[in-house]
């Protein structure tokens, strides 16, 4: 067998095999190119979901710190007195704060109702209390509905269902 290596036939060989691997090197950076990419992509979604939930969060709490929360319990003092206390427990003061009662109010004394409300002004931790006349046939439920205006809006309200 006579093999005779020709020059040509080498360099052909050889530039087809670095161009063969050229090409698969080219391909395999065009793929890591592709997934960096997408990987990229990903990461700017999740910092623009993180972003818009954070500014949610300041708008919320932005919101917490110019409202008021009003709300009442009764609280007793011993076994005869009884007293529906109103309170502001939010950040804010609540302004012309009015109380309603949907169905009827047969157990606070009406004079000091008059007196004490509307009220022009009930600051943060601020409380009022309104006596309470309870007897053995006073409803052992009362709904009352408050109503108020604050930084947030006016006439803000809320139904609350008391128990004595």
């Amino acid at each position: 067998m006579n093999l005779t290596i020709d020059a040509t036939g080498v360099f052909t060989a050889t530039s087809t095999i670095v161009s063969v691997l050229a090409l698969a090197m080219s391909a395999y950076s065009a793929k890591k190119t592709i997934d960096f990419n997408k990987r990229q992509n990903d990461f700017i979604n999740t910092n623009d979901k993180l972003n818009k939930m954070l500014l949610d969060k300041e708008q919320q709490e932005s919101l917490i710190q110019r409202q008021a929360d009003i709300s009442a319990n009764f609280v007793s003092f011993g076994r005869s007195d009884h007293r529906m206390k109103v309170f502001n427990r939010g950040r804010s003061s609540a302004k012309n704060v009015r109380i309603d009662f949907p169905n009827g109010n047969e157990v606070l004394i009406e004079s000091d109702l008059r007196e004490k409300f509307p009220m022009p002004s009930l600051e943060p931790q601020q409380s009022v209390e309104l006596i309470a006349s309870v007897g053995m046939d006073s409803p052992r439920r009362m709904d009352v509905r408050i109503v108020w205006d604050d930084q947030s809006g006016n006439d803000r309200e809320k139904l609350l269902h008391l128990t004595l």
